[in-house]
């Protein structure tokens, strides 16, 4: 209904001619996986079977662009852990454009497994759960002159698990600020934020306020090369409600980031860097240090493989978590994957993951070892103007 209402009123303030597509697929793979609930207890190897139906929708005019790829994971495990569950992907995506404002809009529901989802974002093992979450983050850029624009956005998260033993919590911020083209190969932003985290029906509800202000700057080095380094200062203010009363804490934290993408003729490599404050099905905000490696490297017109390394640092920044202290973690995944497509509408994937993590607080590390073959049938897509 959502994505319907909204095409609807971009629609209306253009004339121009559209054009549709719909690219519908049918995927279904068979994963193993050496200790899926990556525990550093005695385990069972662990089996499964995917089944994904999916259909990309995109429409485009002059000014108004809109995509989507509506998913959905049939999945079912056995072996080390008896699991059936069904995953959800309703993304939406809409640009619209006149002669000085791009209006923006991203966001959509997500009902995807906190094991899969949360810890490879996050570092963070929770619960083997199941995770609802819908966002909307609306954006408004406001060209000013030649070369600078007013940028503005609002984001707004509300997520639930289907278990007691995780928290839903909800996120509202915003930001705004100028971005301004300093020559033809640099661009500086200067944004300020604030952000409202809360959990709801908490045995310990906590909330934090962390209003910020960040400074980017993006130097394309040449055609194929571009990098962008930014930074800022959040003034954390959180507070946690406990049966002997509450707990508040200040403090600053200073959160920066850095990436590099560089493009060849048939490879593309990507390196970043990230501090950032984000939300935790435990009922508190972590704060995660990650660094990531990725390429990908087309071997023929046919054959493609890849390569994306992760590691991650997490440290809890709140008083309390459920159940005491919140430890620090480290998490570092290792994931090569070869693409083939066979046939005009078939595409076969094999891939491999590795995957380590270890707990301040726990006896020993864990690690697993987990190997996928998947089958994708792509059926001819569908176009259509009007």
């Amino acid at each position: 209904m959502l994505l319907f209402s909204l095409l609807g009123y971009g629609m209306a303030f253009q004339s121009e001619a559209a054009e549709w597509s719909l690219s519908p697929s049918l995927g279904v793979k068979g994963v193993y996986n050496s200790n899926l609930l990556l525990t550093p207890l005695p385990h069972n190897e662990t089996y499964g079977y995917w089944v994904t139906p999916a259909t990309e929708l995109a429409g485009k005019t002059e000014r108004l662009d809109v995509s989507s790829r509506l998913a959905a994971d049939v999945v079912g495990y056995f072996g080390g852990e008896d699991r059936q569950f069904t995953n959800v992907f309703a993304p939406l995506s809409v640009r619209y454009r006149t002669e000085k404002d791009l209006i923006g809009f991203t966001g959509g529901f997500t009902r995807d497994n906190t094991l899969l989802s949360e810890l490879q974002a996050t570092g963070v093992v929770l619960q083997f759960a199941q995770r609802n979450q819908w966002t909307v983050n609306p954006t408004w850029t406001r060209s000013v002159t030649e070369k600078l624009s007013f940028q503005s956005g609002v984001q707004f998260s509300d997520t639930t698990y289907e278990t007691a033993r995780l928290v839903d919590y909800r996120l509202v911020g915003g930001s705004g600020g100028l971005q301004y083209q300093l020559t033809e190969r640099d661009q500086i932003q200067l944004l300020g934020s604030y952000v409202n985290f809360h959990t709801i029906d908490s045995p310990t509800p906590f909330q934090a306020n962390f209003p910020g202000i960040n400074m980017s700057l993006t130097h394309a080095f040449d055609e194929s090369l571009t990098g962008t380094v930014y930074g800022g200062p959040r003034f954390l203010s959180s507070s946690t409600q406990t049966p002997f009363g509450n707990i508040s804490a200040r403090e600053t934290v200073w959160l920066a980031g850095a990436s590099m993408i560089k493009k060849f003729e048939r490879a593309t490599v990507q390196v970043s860097f990230t501090r950032d404050l984000v939300p935790s099905g435990f009922g508190l905000l972590i704060q995660t240090n990650r660094g990531e490696a990725s390429g990908t490297y087309d071997l023929s017109e046919t054959l493609a493989c890849s390569l994306q390394v992760v590691g991650l640092l997490t440290t809890g920044k709140a008083s309390a978590a459920i159940g005491g202290g919140f430890p620090d973690s480290s998490y570092v995944s290792l994931a090569p994957k070869l693409s083939w497509k066979f046939l005009e509408w078939w595409q076969a994937e094999l891939s491999y993951m590795y995957r380590w993590r270890d707990v301040d607080s726990a006896t020993g590390s864990a690690q697993s070892h987990a190997t996928m073959f998947m089958v994708t049938y792509y059926p001819p897509k569908r176009s259509f103007s009007y």
